[in-house]
């Protein structure tokens, strides 16, 4: 009889055992897909490794007429411009605000109404607008300002290397990017034929010569150039092209906008026509 009892109590205990494991799994399977769905459903979510390109601005304009882009390169990070110089931050997106950190930018020389467009995009972080993502439209809302923004891919596809006439808009050198007030008057030219040829102007003469385009790179040259003299500042601008456009370089193109690199960290911004 002792016998029995001790076995109906070790099958009693077992059976509690096996009832109290299942229902503490099924409680921690039930927590996990909670915390998922709730990871999952973050409305943020949707803009992270997107960017978006100003189609309309209600308010105070930017000066230059822009357009503002703003990217979401990876979750925690952001990237603007204006028109002029880039900034980068970290952003919390979370409860439709957006809260940056300090925003650092570059360092290049706004010429003309551009002047003020980098105060425009600091100002406008500054309220920490709210957001919100409508499909492709991205709407941002500060007290005085609302920008309308298009999703880039859509508003701004990749404009094809070859057959775009590309304008160089800046000058870049191994630590920093620069236009000017002759960059921006002679405004240097380029265009790669679907015969392998490349023409345009450095800003004072024509060029004309060979490009052999590659996957992520396009050889240049020789290029044969005219040989009308130049005012100084232009004559830099002229020798910057020229230097840049011999051999080989590396491209990258976002939108109608195009990076040319050389492999001793000196290019060219080009922006396509």
């Amino acid at each position: 009889m002792r016998t029995s009892l001790v076995v109906l109590a070790l099958l009693s205990a077992a059976t509690l055992t096996a009832c109290g494991s299942s229902t503490d799994s099924a409680d921690a399977g039930t927590t996990s897909a909670s915390t998922s769905a709730s990871a999952a459903a973050a409305p943020e979510d949707a803009l992270w490794g997107h960017t978006y390109l100003s189609v309309a601005v209600t308010g105070t304009a930017i000066p230059g007429g822009g357009p503002l882009e703003v990217a979401f390169p990876e979750k925690g990070n952001i990237a603007m411009s204006a028109g002029c110089n880039r900034g980068v931050s970290s952003v919390d997106l979370s409860g439709g605000v957006v809260k940056t950190g300090p925003i650092a930018t570059t360092m290049m020389a706004c010429p003309g109404d551009l002047a003020g467009a980098d105060k425009w995009m600091t100002d406008l972080f500054a309220t920490q607008p709210s957001w919100t993502l409508t499909g492709d439209i991205l709407t941002l809302s500060s007290p005085g300002t609302t920008v309308t923004l298009a999703d880039k891919k859509t508003a701004n596809p990749d404009r094809p290397l070859v057959g775009t006439t590309w304008v160089v808009d800046s000058l870049i050198g191994p630590n920093a990017i620069s236009t000017s007030a002759a960059l921006e008057t002679s405004a240097p030219t380029l265009t790669i034929g679907d015969n392998g040829q490349a023409t345009g102007s450095t800003g004072c003469n024509r060029f004309n010569g060979p490009a052999q385009v590659g996957e992520s790179t396009v050889m240049f040259g020789p290029l044969a150039t005219t040989r009308m003299a130049c005012p100084t500042d232009v004559a830099e601008v002229e020798q910057a092209v020229r230097h840049v456009l011999d051999g080989e370089v590396t491209y990258t193109i976002d939108g109608d906008t195009m990076k040319l690199m050389r492999a001793d960290s000196t290019g060219l911004g080009l922006r396509g026509q």
